[in-house]
């Protein structure tokens, strides 16, 4: 038995689309398609999503948490999932949670940072204060770029207020006061950067994956460069992302966001970018995910099984679209990452 007629019996319309279009070419005219666009009204995951949609447009906090992130995280989390179940612009609940998401947004381009003063990951505050940290406008971002709102202007000048925040090697830092980096914690600290921050990189380069001109630029690709020079794989971790998109898994975390290392989330933005198989860290990536995959042609996703058809679809959708012949070269060099460099004894 192959993966097709698992998927394709999946309870959800939206996942039943997504193989047809994606996987198996079915162009929007076939008969099939347009009727599973129909069935999405029905569809439990988008109704559970919508139902926690409030009057303004914005979304409060449902099973799987974030209550202390704020309503437009909680709003741009939703968001991801609904564009990655296929809904876009022209749905209005959609647009209606762009819109209250884009009233937050200041004259700068930027979203409002969602707490005061230097939250470090043992929850404990300090004198030091953050000017800025990537991900407050990035992660507001992902999801209207994942809604089909990329393009939007008020979009595009956050896209630029995140570029200027870009470091000069690539990347994107854990943030700064005033015009001094602050450095980031080993475990998210990014490869062959002195303030480069995995959490805010990644963030950063999954907005600008989704967008249809953004995608191939220098600054998503060195990004995708420095990620992938992590070379981190555990296939407990291996579908994270998708599990928190489709609402399984807990949202929570700011700095934390993007702690798990989700080589899935790495072919995804692989493809998206450009990257190769020629890239021999893409290729070992291809490699290790295949080394899992189980002998109906799923991947198991231990923790909450009801998710794995999902996490399968989008890894064959990224082995499906990665390409030998892409225009792609990193400049990363090929050393072990070390989250915590081992000092020198001092005798």
């Amino acid at each position: 038995m192959t993966w097709a007629p698992l998927l394709l019996a999946d309870s959800s319309p939206s996942l039943r689309l997504l193989v047809l279009r994606d996987l198996l070419n079915r162009p929007e005219s076939d008969k099939e398609v347009k009727e599973l666009k129909d069935l999405q009204k029905t569809d439990p995951l988008i109704k559970r999503f919508l139902a926690l949609q409030d009057k303004d447009g914005g979304f409060r906090v449902g099973e799987a948490g974030g209550a202390a992130l704020g309503r437009i995280r909680i709003t741009a989390q939703a968001l991801m999932g609904l564009g990655y179940f296929g809904l876009g612009p022209e749905h209005p609940d959609i647009k209606r949670a762009a819109e209250f998401i884009f009233s937050q947004q200041q004259k700068d381009g930027s979203f409002p940072l969602s707490f005061q003063g230097a939250v470090l990951d043992g929850g404990r505050f300090f004198d030091i204060k953050y000017h800025a940290i990537p991900v407050q406008t990035a992660l507001p971002l992902l999801g209207l770029a994942w809604a089909g709102f990329a393009t939007d202007p008020r979009a595009e000048a956050a896209y630029e207020w995140l570029l200027k925040e870009e470091l000069a090697e690539g990347g994107w830092p854990s943030g700064r006061h005033e015009d001094r980096y602050i450095f980031a914690a080993g475990y998210r600290r990014l490869a062959h950067s002195k303030f480069g921050c995995r959490t805010n990189t990644t963030a950063a380069v999954s907005s600008l994956a989704l967008h249809p001109n953004r995608r191939n630029s220098e600054p998503a690709r060195r990004g995708l460069d420095k990620l992938l020079a992590h070379e981190h794989r555990q296939a407990h971790t291996l579908g994270f992302e998708v599990a928190r998109i489709v609402g399984t898994e807990q949202v929570r975390g700011g700095f934390t966001y993007f702690k798990r290392y989700d080589v899935a989330q790495m072919l995804d933005l692989s493809w998206r970018i450009g990257a190769s198989l020629e890239d021999p860290r893409v290729a070992d990536n291809v490699e290790f995910v295949k080394e899992l995959q189980g002998p109906y042609g799923l991947w198991e996703y231990q923790r909450f099984p009801e998710v794995s058809r999902w996490i399968t679809f989008d890894i064959l959708r990224s082995l499906s679209r990665l390409d030998q012949e892409i225009d792609w070269f990193s400049l990363e060099p090929r050393t072990p990452f070390q989250p915590y460099p081992k000092k020198r004894p001092r005798y």
